[in-house]
């Protein structure tokens, strides 16, 4: 586990806030700008000299009882910024082994083959960071942190600087890291978009606190945080593809399944072309979901969700309202106007059925 308890004044802002982080996947923390994300990073990494405690796994970096600090160089941290901040006079295979350097060949747990397959920058080892585009080099930068085959790898807004083409090249291999490295990441960001296809751990910040920080799918499923407003309301689900239907070029998504193991709720997606069993992360966003009292039919919405009413919340415009249905297990937000909500005559427990107009896969 990655615990921190933080205080750090500074003019009129002050850092305060407990964290206890998994020591496994991406924790996100997401919040406006200027309420501490960076700092809460420079602060596990050392750069920032605020009052409190630091312990990875039971490795303590800092504890100021024990008047206990370890400094930057000797924390296992690896640490990529917006800017790729390469040595221009090297090329990218001097980069990397720039950043080697740091680790005793002992204690490498890394193998730079593996950080070079995983970020596919085989090609681009003779190149000089001039040469790279703008992907390429946070591609190489990231291999570098990992070069030092760190215990925690910190990541500030890693994306923030390339454009939406950029984006698109380097997500792939963020995934990959995800899936394939034990490496836990603490991540920076102000997408909502890089919270729901790469963090499994959210936390959410505020004038350098926290609001409330847990697993992914719990977080975006709550209707009382600043978070679950906005036109990126909604959620995200881990799923399974259950069949494909090659005739329409279709996906069946297993996202609960019952004690038989037979799929109890599923959804129906574009084929990504992806095998049977493959696990695949969803997101429904809750402009995307209708309610009814009652099953459809002559309509266009293939997927139709039997539910129970679980929550009701204002949206952030006072025409709106929030609600959340669960499905089995699997919790569905839907966005609708409040005058549809007492048409329907929606409670807390009713029975509804939940119309999903679009899914979109997080690939």
């Amino acid at each position: 586990m990655i615990e921190a308890r933080l205080h750090l004044p500074r003019g009129g802002f002050t850092l305060d806030l407990a964290l206890a982080l998994p020591e496994r996947g991406v924790t996100a923390l997401f919040g406006p700008s200027g309420c501490g994300k960076t700092t809460v990073l420079r602060a596990l990494a050392g750069l920032e000299r605020a009052a409190g405690r630091v312990a990875l796994d039971g490795t303590v970096w800092q504890d100021d009882a024990r008047k206990l600090f370890v400094p930057t160089h000797r924390r296992a941290i690896g640490y990529v910024i917006q800017e790729a901040a390469l040595f221009p006079h090297l090329n990218v295979q001097d980069n990397l082994a720039y950043g080697m350097k740091r680790i005793a060949p002992a204690d490498r747990r890394i193998a730079l083959d593996q950080v070079l397959d995983l970020l596919g920058i085989s090609h681009l080892l003779q190149r000089r960071p001039d040469t790279l585009s703008g992907g390429e080099r946070q591609r190489v930068a990231m291999a570098r942190a990992l070069a030092t085959s760190p215990a925690l790898l910190l990541m500030d807004e890693p994306l923030a600087a390339l454009d939406a083409q950029r984006k698109a090249e380097v997500l792939p291999y963020l995934d990959r890291l995800h899936e394939e490295l034990g490496i836990p990441v603490v991540y920076v960001t102000h997408s909502i978009d890089e919270v729901a296809r790469l963090a499994d751990h959210l936390v959410l910040m505020d004038t350098g606190r926290v609001l409330a920080q847990g697993p992914l799918p719990d977080m975006l499923a709550r209707l009382d945080l600043p978070v679950a407003l906005g036109d990126d309301a909604g959620v995200v689900l881990d799923a399974v593809i259950g069949e494909r239907d090659t005739q329409w070029q279709l996906a069946r998504l297993d996202v609960d399944t019952d004690a038989t193991g037979r799929p109890a709720c599923h959804l129906w997606s574009r084929d990504p072309g992806l095998p049977v069993g493959r696990h695949v992360r969803l997101r429904v966003l809750a402009r995307d979901v209708s309610l009814t009292r009652t099953p459809q039919t002559g309509t266009s919405i293939g997927n139709q969700l039997r539910g129970t009413v679980e929550a009701i919340a204002d949206d952030e415009h006072p025409a709106l309202a929030l609600v959340r249905v669960r499905v089995g297990s699997v919790p569905v937000v839907a966005r609708l106007t409040r005058r549809s909500a007492h048409a329907l005559e929606l409670a807390v427990g009713m029975p509804v059925w939940a119309q999903v107009k679009t899914v979109a896969l997080m690939e």
